[in-house]
């Protein structure tokens, strides 16, 4: 495109999220896909065969051989950080996928390298490009709702229907299971429409078929405005198609819902700033609010995002949307989660064994009286 350079880019991780990523980035104008990374042999030697792209093993030896300005990393979450480390450290935009790291510690230190380096950083946190959650941001601060008092948001899909066998997605200490899957996202959302919740309690992380990870979350969040806010994930629930994400926010002007396809907005008095919307109830519909884009795979959203980090490199003056600083917002949440949920379960195993302790101890005292009462009774008197 005149007046646009061409970003060489390389992608690693080519699972479902990797190849999606794949087939978008060889449709878009400004970007040229160099190398892919992968473990998987037999589909490495299909894409070199059938597309001449080069192909690697080692991520490492990519990044030596390669002349790149940007890479893409899908692979597990565990692996995310030392990749995002070895990019900055080539001095490479970098696109993440979601969630962005699992220790905070080097979160931290990579969002600030990256802020250091002055490189385009960004994390696949898809839903912030869905028309309808950007048209109820630019909305939520215009104060169309008044002041926000209570948000709900809700992620449901039917990803673990039964036990299987052993992925990472399934293993805790790769960053499976539904807090980092599906509950992420809708923190990450909670973030971009209202604020970082500074509080967080009541997490229950539920085992519904996996054995090592959580299927169903469910918390409570307390918001410095003094708001109050809940969670609830599930990605065992049979009677979703596919993942559905749905926001719900009270102000005191009224009450916004969001998903991708509409904006149900409900107002106690309209405003002379939005002349097109009236008291009482409003709908905007995602087809209303979103852009044709060059190529359709998933959802629009998927293709926005990517395109936004090819303009971001390209114009340093476009804003990010989603960047490490603010994926590092969610993963605090999700860390404090964890540990609220790690109290949650204590305490419910002290106060069951103190149960437990106290209904032995009545049983004891109710024995010992039965006893004593047959002891004393004489039957020569």
């Amino acid at each position: 495109m005149e007046g646009k350079l061409t970003i060489r880019i390389a992608l690693v991780g080519l699972g479902k999220m990797g190849l999606s990523h794949l087939a978008i980035l060889r449709t878009h104008p400004e970007l040229d896909v160099v190398a892919v990374c992968d473990t998987f042999r037999m589909l490495l030697q299909s894409l070199n065969k059938y597309t001449g792209m080069k192909t690697y093993t080692d991520f490492e030896e990519m990044l030596q051989k390669e002349r790149l300005d940007a890479v893409l990393i899908a692979t597990p979450s565990r692996s995310h950080g030392p990749m995002v480390k070895q990019a900055l450290d080539k001095n490479l935009h970098v696109f993440c996928e979601k969630p962005f790291c699992l220790d905070i510690e080097e979160g931290r230190a990579l969002a600030a390298l990256a802020k250091k380096k002055g490189v385009i950083n960004q994390v696949g946190y898809h839903y912030r490009f869905l028309g309808t959650f950007m048209e109820a941001k630019r909305l939520l601060t215009s104060n169309l709702i008044g002041k926000i008092h209570h948000i709900r948001a809700e992620a449901y899909g039917r990803v673990v229907l039964r036990p299987s066998g052993v992925t990472w997605r399934s293993s805790r200490p790769e960053g499976g299971g539904c807090l980092y899957d599906y509950a992420c996202h809708a923190i990450d959302l909670i973030n971009f429409l209202h604020a970082t919740p500074d509080g967080v309690e009541g997490t229950i992380l539920n085992k519904v078929f996996s054995s090592d990870v959580d299927d169903e979350v469910y918390a409570t969040f307390r918001f410095p405005c003094g708001a109050t806010g809940q969670l609830a994930a599930n990605w065992s629930d049979e009677s979703f198609r596919k993942m559905s994400m749905q926001i719900t926010i009270w102000g005191t002007n009224g009450r916004m819902r969001i998903d991708r396809q509409e904006i149900q907005i409900y107002l106690k008095e309209s405003q002379a700033s939005f002349p097109k919307l009236q008291r009482g109830w409003n709908l905007h519909y995602t087809t209303e609010l979103t852009e044709p884009v060059w190529f359709y795979l998933r959802g629009e959203e998927y293709s926005i995002q990517l395109d936004h980090f090819a303009r971001c490199i390209n114009d340093l003056d476009v804003g990010q949307v989603s960047s490490f600083e603010t994926a590092l917002e969610t993963d605090i949440v999700l860390s404090k989660m964890l540990k609220n949920a790690n109290r949650v379960l204590a305490s419910d195993i002290r106060i069951s064994s103190s149960s437990s302790r106290s209904e032995v101890a009545f049983s004891k005292r109710v024995s010992a009286s039965v006893k004593s009462l047959f002891a004393s009774h004489n039957p020569s008197e």
